[in-house]
């Protein structure tokens, strides 16, 4: 028998003969180096490698296929859109059905980095130690059915009679906008820092894998029904070798000696046990899946039941807290920022009530006198805790607020039409904004970063409730923390709002941004061409027109706009084409005929806007008495 297995006797249940082989050169009852640990080294480094060359030649080619992310099956099941990320996902799904979690072990960028920011501890002298709980083991599933059943969930009960239940697939394989669904970089470093050295040190070698990887929750079911498992043969005698290397906190030796093979769905196919294993007793092999094993492991457990429950409230709690708060923190991060709370919570209050205790190399507490690493570690606990006690007050904010803005009615190009839109609120709005208001700006006081997309819609209701000048100023600044199409959009609406307060320069300067972010913004350049009509430059405002019209033969205003204009100029024939054109398209709706009237009045054409107003009355006699006067300009 080799060096390391004496000390318990030899199963004898199916003996084998071992080879004659020279014992390795290491100490007597010492674990042997892993062999394979190198080669998976080396796959996840390559691995990395490819991921920036794959984010290089979309630089320098500007397209690419589309990120290789099981999160962008999320758009498949949602928009139908066939991408990279859900052939990967669906792949390594069935792969999994087969040779068991070997994916998450040998293919994934995040276990990468877990494993480094693992090896970086040790050659500090920190072992990462496990945490073991019976309830949080099952976030990773709840949030997998979150992110790709509950979609499927949701439009089987809000889609119309008829429609299928999945929308049409469309082929998305390719992409321009690689990082649209990725996190900024302000963002990234953060996630890299919570989800790798963070969980790493607080849960152990895997504890984001363990504890909140939402893809883990649908490979841990597939690997209960796969054939592939680490198992033994009779060669096996108990050293713990297997145990002692796991680097995904499973209980190697005691669950084959109880089951034959590894059935904790955690177990990641890394072979290191495999390789250490003093008698070769382990293997990867075939055979009856772990969901038909017979007998039960006793199992050891960080935490009492009523600390289990604690937990579970703590890490809801948390995760609610900081998920999307500031717009900024993807669901990933929130759920390894609840993962990192909800330990530093329960050690704090075992601190306060134990006698004894400590955390790594570190004595906190002893013979009931709390220790410097002790007073340092409750220091940094309660700031944690606090910055996610924080962060849910802000987030609490921003849903109100939220909620208050999309319980506006009015339509934005109604409310854009004059600079003052009070008159076209309900009392019931009138107070809502008040109350959006209320919310949305406790939110940007407190807040420790621009919430660009609350901003915008702040901005929104501060014009509705009159104070058009903080609107502008608001707009202002989410446009300098947005980009792409949320940027042009709050520079649209910033020039809209100049347009109507008559000042038209800073209108035009704001408006030709948001093209420069987005040139097919078309009610950017219908409202481009009054900034131009207004100072004189008529030629330019016609030629604006006609390009978005010429873009979009349907836009109602940009030809009424042209027919008044043809009119001005003496162009009789040509203004009948447009208003013809215009009233084609136009809905027999009061309230779009009198928007129609009120922009038409501000550039002057009198005469087509008393056309307007008239149908609008004609639609509904009862408007002009419930409207005000303000209403008309």
């Amino acid at each position: 028998m080799k060096s390391g297995c004496s000390g318990q006797g030899a199963k004898t249940r199916r003996p084998i003969p071992l080879p004659v082989v020279a014992a390795p050169p290491v100490p007597q009852g010492a674990v042997r180096p892993s062999k394979t640990s190198r080669w998976r080294a080396g796959a996840l480094i390559a691995l990395n490698l490819l991921m920036v060359a794959h984010i290089v030649q979309w630089r320098v080619m500007g397209t690419t296929i589309s990120p290789i992310e099981p999160s962008e099956t999320m758009f498949t099941l949602r928009n139908g859109f066939i991408n990279a990320g859900f052939i990967f996902f669906a792949v390594a799904i069935l792969a999994t059905l087969v040779f068991g979690r070997f994916v998450c072990g040998w293919g994934c960028h995040v276990l990468a980095l877990q494993d480094f920011c693992a090896w970086l501890m040790k050659k500090m002298g920190v072992t990462p130690r496990p945490f073991r709980s019976r309830l949080l083991v099952y976030v990773p599933l709840l949030a997998a059915l979150y992110m790709f059943v509950w979609p499927v969930a949701a439009r089987f009960f809000t889609k119309p009679k008829d429609a299928p239940l999945l929308p049409p697939f469309t082929n998305h394989i390719m992409t321009s906008d690689f990082w649209a669904t990725f996190p900024p970089l302000a963002v990234a470093i953060p996630f890299l820092f919570i989800c790798g050295f963070m969980t790493v040190y607080f849960l152990g070698s895997k504890g984001f894998c363990t504890y909140a990887c939402p893809y883990g929750g649908f490979f841990a079911l597939a690997d209960k029904v796969a054939p592939g498992k680490i198992r033994v043969t009779d060669a096996c005698n108990q050293c713990g070798h297997c145990t002692a290397v796991c680097t995904s906190n499973v209980l190697v030796h005691a669950e084959v000696k109880t089951f034959g093979m590894v059935v904790d769905p955690g177990c990641m196919k890394c072979m290191d046990c495999v390789s250490v294993c003093p008698n070769d007793a382990l293997y990867f092999g075939f055979g009856r899946p772990s969901i038909l094993a017979s007998g039960s492991a006793t199992r050891h457990y960080s935490l009492t039941w009523p600390e289990e429950v604690l937990a579970s409230a703590v890490f809801v709690a948390s995760f609610l807290a900081v998920w999307d708060v500031y717009q900024l923190v993807p669901m990933l991060m929130a759920l390894g920022c609840a993962t990192v709370t909800t330990f530093l919570a329960l050690r704090l209050v075992r601190l306060l009530r134990a006698r004894d205790l400590s955390f790594h190399r570190y004595e906190l507490k002893g013979a009931g006198r709390m220790r410097p690493a002790g007073w340092a570690f409750a220091a940094f606990a309660l700031v944690w805790i606090g910055l996610n006690a924080h962060s849910g007050w802000v987030r609490h904010h921003e849903t109100a607020g939220t909620r208050a803005f999309q319980g506006i009615r009015i339509p934005d190009e109604l409310a854009l039409a004059q600079a003052k839109p009070d008159p076209w609120l309900s009392p019931v709005e009138r107070h809502i904004v008040v109350e959006g208001k209320r919310h949305l700006s406790a939110a940007r006081n407190a807040g420790l970063f621009v919430n660009s997309d609350a901003l915008p819609k702040l901005a929104w209701l501060e014009y509705l409730s009159g104070n058009t000048e903080g609107a502008v100023d608001l707009l202002a600044t989410a446009a300098d923390h947005q980009q792409g199409r949320g940027k042009a959009v709050s520079l649209y609406y910033r020039g809209a709002i100049l347009n109507r307060l008559g000042r038209q320069q800073e209108a035009l300067a704001s408006l030709d941004q948001a093209l420069a972010e987005r040139p097919d913004l078309i009610v950017a350049r219908e409202e481009r061409g009054e900034s131009l009509w207004r100072l004189g430059r008529r030629q330019e405002a016609i030629s604006v027109w006609s390009d978005a019209v010429g873009r979009n033969p349907a836009l109602v205003l940009a030809n009424n706009l042209l027919a008044g204009a043809a009119a001005t100029l003496g162009q009789p024939e040509v203004a009948i084409v447009y208003e013809r054109q215009a009233d084609r398209a136009t809905p027999q709706d009061p309230y779009f005929h009198w928007m129609v009237g009120l922009r038409l009045q501000h550039v002057g054409m009198g005469d087509l806007a008393e056309k307007h107003f008239q149908r609008a009355i004609q639609l509904d006699p009862g408007f002009r008495a419930r409207l005000s006067p303000d209403s008309r300009g």
